[in-house]
């Protein structure tokens, strides 16, 4: 029996996922940009989603508004995480659609720096070949 190629990872299947190469990416459909995006409240700043005078504010205030603006789908108060909201399509909401590449890049969230490193297969990537 001949193995079988996997053309590309099952986003919900890690054991799919293949041990993360820095090259990839270039040749990558960006499959890694369709899972949510946890930010944190110095991750919104970066984005400029949050000034910095609201850092003593409640969370849930600047979550709430947040969430009216589009910006966040959810937010877990106990650990202060905020999901980031997804396009219709999964994609994350500062991904172009065209280029595949992230609009904000230099302000990317921590989880986007650290991916693969962190997640969840670290050191593995959810890679899907750009064909």
């Amino acid at each position: 029996m001949k193995p079988l190629l996997i053309l590309g990872a099952d986003l919900d299947r890690t054991e799919t996922w293949i041990r993360y190469e820095k090259s990839m990416c270039h040749s990558c459909i960006s499959s890694c940009c369709t899972m949510p995006v946890e930010a944190r409240l110095s991750d919104l700043i970066r984005l400029g989603l949050v000034d910095e005078f609201e850092r003593g504010e409640p969370l849930k205030n600047i979550a709430k508004r947040l969430q009216k603006d589009g910006v966040i789908e959810r937010f877990h108060q106990k650990s202060g995480i905020f999901t980031l909201t997804r396009m219709s399509n999964n994609d994350c909401l500062y991904l172009d659609r065209k280029t595949r590449l992230c609009t904000v890049y230099d302000k990317r969230p921590d989880t986007c720096r650290n991916h693969p490193r962190i997640g969840p297969r670290p050191g593995y990537c959810a890679y899907k070949p750009n064909l």
